[in-house]
C-alpha cells in the first residue's frame, strides 16, 4: 500500500493533467502493488464509429499512464518519470460501447530504470484488450550522478 502521502494525490496524478482529464481517466485503487485506472465508453473516443469500440491509442494511453502510476506505488513517493520504451499487443477487439480498466504492476526497479507490466480490460482480467510491456526512466536522481552505472573506461594496455 502506498504512503499515506503518495494515496492523498494518486487521484489528482491519475487524472489531473489535461490529456487524462480530457480522455476521461479515473483512479480506481491500488491492491498490493497494482494500480487500477479506469475510462468510460464516451462516443469521442471511438476509433471506428461502425464497431463503437474504443480507439487503440486510448487503450495506450490508458496502459502508459496506468504504467506511471504503478512505478510511483513501487517508490512509494512521486518523482517525474518518462517512458522509455511501451510494447502494446492487442489481444482481441473491445466490446462495443464498453469502458475499460486498466491494471499496472512494476514488477522491477533499478536505481535508474522501472519495468512494468499492464493489461485492459472490460470486467475480468484474465480476458485483456490488450497487454503492455514498458520500461520508464526515473529521472530525479536522488543522489545518482551522471553516469553512475558506468564502469570507468580503461586505458590501452590495462
Amino acid at each position: 500500500m502506498p504512503s499515506p502521502e503518495l494515496a492523498a494525490i494518486l487521484p489528482q496524478l491519475a487524472s489531473a493533467s489535461a490529456h487524462t482529464h480530457a480522455l476521461g481517466f479515473a483512479f480506481d485503487g491500488v491492491a498490493g502493488d497494482r494500480v487500477r485506472l479506469k475510462v468510460p465508453w464516451r462516443e469521442d473516443l471511438v476509433g471506428d464509429p461502425e464497431t463503437e469500440v474504443l480507439a487503440g491509442g486510448l487503450v495506450t494511453a490508458l496502459l502508459d499512464h496506468a504504467g506511471g502510476l504503478a512505478v510511483w506505488i513501487a517508490l512509494d513517493r512521486f518523482e517525474p518519470v518518462a517512458t522509455l520504451d511501451l510494447r502494446v499487443d492487442y489481444m482481441r477487439a473491445a466490446r462495443p460501447r464498453t469502458g475499460l480498466i486498466a491494471e499496472a504492476r512494476c514488477f522491477r526497479l533499478t536505481s535508474s530504470i522501472a519495468f512494468v507490466r499492464a493489461w485492459a480490460f472490460e470486467d475480468d482480467p484474465e480476458d485483456p484488450v490488450a497487454a503492455a510491456q514498458s520500461a520508464y526512466i526515473l529521472t530525479a536522481g536522488h543522489g545518482r550522478k551522471p553516469g553512475a552505472n558506468l564502469k570507468p573506461r580503461r586505458e590501452a594496455g590495462e
